[in-house]
């Protein structure tokens, strides 16, 4: 089944052959006195994902070089920035039929853990990068103030919580290489399927073309300002 595999918004021109995903789990057991042990169910925990990539310094035939080839180094020191900015970035996996059209895709909030070089005689010029990625989840701090009212009772109150990280932004997105509307839409709005509206806002800007996302890609460049739907 052939796909497309984007890291930070960036095709990878040959994605890996396989692509493990571990759910964690944060379950709990416990043993009661004369009931036996009994488990407390928890949110799931992180999923970690592991793969390993093959970086061509050879342009091949079956590798995928929408925005030209390049070499590995390129896709190397993409990686690099990735652990080196402590920064979250999207995993978008894109599943599609032999006629190109969508079958099911993979849209998540990644940190970069571990990757590793591989340098190997069997792989020619070509580099070889195992990856660990693990799930990351947004969360901010809570301000609770404390008062009493006329009863003398105690009152708390939160506050409009402080978000820990720089989250995007709702109303302008920079388009980045390897982005589709689909991709953004999926990203930033988290349904691949609002990239009508984002067309609709920038309809001036935008030329619609065909293309093997059944239309939900358009000539759109990295550097680009596009609106987005609030």
């Amino acid at each position: 089944m052939p796909y497309a595999f984007f890291l930070n918004h960036i095709l990878f021109p040959i994605p890996p052959s396989k692509i493990q995903m571990n759910i964690g789990n944060s379950n709990k057991t416990v043993t009661l006195i004369n009931d036996g042990e009994i488990n407390i169910l928890k949110v799931p925990g992180l999923t970690e994902v592991s793969f390993d990539l093959l970086l061509p310094n050879s342009k091949y035939p079956f590798a995928r070089y929408d925005d030209g080839f390049k070499y590995a180094k390129y896709y190397l020191e993409q990686i690099k920035s990735m652990k080196v900015n402590r920064q979250p970035f999207q995993l978008d996996i894109y599943r599609e039929f032999p006629d190109g059209r969508v079958l099911f895709d993979t849209n998540m909030t990644v940190s970069m853990e571990d990757y590793t070089i591989t340098e190997e005689a069997g792989n020619g010029f070509d580099v070889s990068v195992s990856v660990k990625l693990k799930e990351y989840r947004q969360y901010a701090t809570k301000v609770m103030s404390l008062s009493q009212d006329s009863y003398g009772n105690t009152i708390a109150t939160v506050e409009v919580p402080r978000e820990t990280t720089n989250a995007p932004s709702n109303t302008e997105y920079t388009v980045a290489s390897g982005d589709s509307l689909w991709s953004i839409a999926k990203s930033q709005l988290g349904d691949g399927l609002r990239y009508t509206e984002i067309y609709d806002l920038n309809q001036e800007q935008l030329d619609n073309a065909n293309s093997k996302y059944g239309g939900d890609r358009y000539m759109i460049y990295a550097g680009q300002v596009l609106l987005l739907p609030t």
